[in-house]
């Protein structure tokens, strides 16, 4: 009874055991909940007419009287009242002995016999046979409900975690289009840029949890730009000095702003602050190393730039897709992680032969490029990095 088996094997071992035990014809096996106070049948043997599950409801002072009962008691006509209620499906009177089942002195189920052979009495002999073995039962049906409990648990915090997800994905989605309202030519850039860096991540094989993540970075990445001068999303020449400055404060004003909310994904600031940091060095604010970026930041750093690129600007059309990955991967990996680049690489393609459930590209740009073009791509930058790692051997 205490081996490690399913708990349908353990709970006919011990029906078997208590029976042998007793001489008991019938037996049946509850366990006791307190919330609300409630008997229920788990497992059963012998009885013609017992319902499936048998439920009781249990008033306090059933349960009073199980709890102090010092061992298995024989029931007599008339006095079932005393241990159980009649409200439930089943006639208490089928019982002609109840053991109550105790761990630490609490209440966790009740074995209920029925008529012996012979319809003899339960003699001393037998209850405490029954009383022993009810110790180890105790400790079993405990077990049971307690591992049964703590899947419980689990389910309803994953269900709670996916709600509080969807939440977060509904609630940053709508931040996503409140960042990009400032000016016509970049709405739908956050929310493009959070989708783009999920997939790539999906591609890399990264976890649930960091792919989430990598969205809700996306989403967020641009929110330092509500403290930006609307005039600069519409200007149609290159900024000045001052200009960029106040544009590239957008990062360090995005960490502020975020470094004060408590997130699901904790690494979201330092994406916000670091998705304009480049391999080499040249990017803002603080000219980190590709060794110095965390890989989320990477991620995200190469979708928006990517959706740059391929989007529309008051200074300047959109890039065809594939002047746009040519130019990317002409970059890598002076700007940009290979491995980044790769997956992007990865995800177009599936896109050209129709293989990703939920496309990557949005409709006007998923014919402009040919899976053999995104093969040529993919196979230049592998070139490039092969060579190099070559080279500096």
């Amino acid at each position: 009874m205490t081996a490690e088996r399913a708990f349908s094997q353990i709970s006919g071992l011990m029906l078997s055991a208590l029976q042998q035990a007793a001489g008991a014809r019938e037996v049946v096996l509850f366990t006791y909940s307190d919330k609300p106070s409630l008997l229920t049948s788990i497992a059963s043997n012998g009885f013609a007419l017992m319902p499936d599950p048998a439920i009781i409801p249990m008033l306090p002072k059933h349960v009073h009287a199980l709890s102090t009962a010092r061992g298995p008691a024989v029931v007599e006509a008339g006095s079932h009242d005393a241990f159980l209620s009649s409200n439930g499906n089943v006639a208490p009177e089928l019982f002609r002995c109840i053991a109550p089942l105790k761990v630490g002195g609490k209440l966790v189920g009740v074995v209920a016999l029925g008529h012996r052979e012979g319809d003899a009495n339960y003699d001393a002999g037998e209850l405490e046979a029954l009383d022993l073995l009810c110790h180890y039962v105790a400790l079993a049906i405990h077990n049971q409900t307690l591992s049964q409990t703590l899947a419980q648990r689990v389910s309803e915090n994953l269900r709670l975690m996916a709600s509080l997800h969807g939440f977060y994905d509904n609630a940053l989605e709508a931040f996503a289009i409140a960042i990009d309202v400032k000016h016509v030519n970049i709405h739908g850039h956050s929310l493009r840029v959070g989708r783009y860096a999920a997939a790539m991540g999906e591609a890399m094989n990264l976890e649930t949890s960091e792919v989430a993540a990598l969205r809700s970075a996306g989403y967020l990445h641009d929110i330092g730009k509500v403290a930006v001068d609307k005039r600069l999303f519409g200007k149609t020449t290159s900024l000045d000095a001052e200009e960029f400055r106040e544009m590239a404060d957008h990062t360090v004003v995005g960490h502020r702003i975020v470094s004060g909310v408590q997130f699901p994904w904790p690494r979201i600031p330092e994406i916000v602050r670091w998705h304009h940091e480049r391999a080499d060095g040249s990017g803002y604010p603080d000219k980190l190393a590709i060794e110095e970026v965390p890989l989320g930041v990477r991620i995200v750093g190469l979708a928006d730039t990517f959706d740059a690129m391929v989007s529309e600007r008051p200074y300047r059309e959109p890039m065809s897709l594939g002047a746009s990955l040519s130019e990317i991967v002409r970059l890598t990996p002076l700007k940009f992680d290979p491995n980044v680049v790769q997956a992007l690489l990865l995800q177009v393609r599936r896109d050209t032969v129709g293989s990703n459930r939920t496309p990557f590209l949005e409709a006007r740009m998923a014919d402009t490029i040919a899976a053999p073009d995104v093969d040529h791509l993919a196979a230049s930058l592998q070139h490039k990095v092969t060579r190099g790692r070559l080279f500096l051997t």
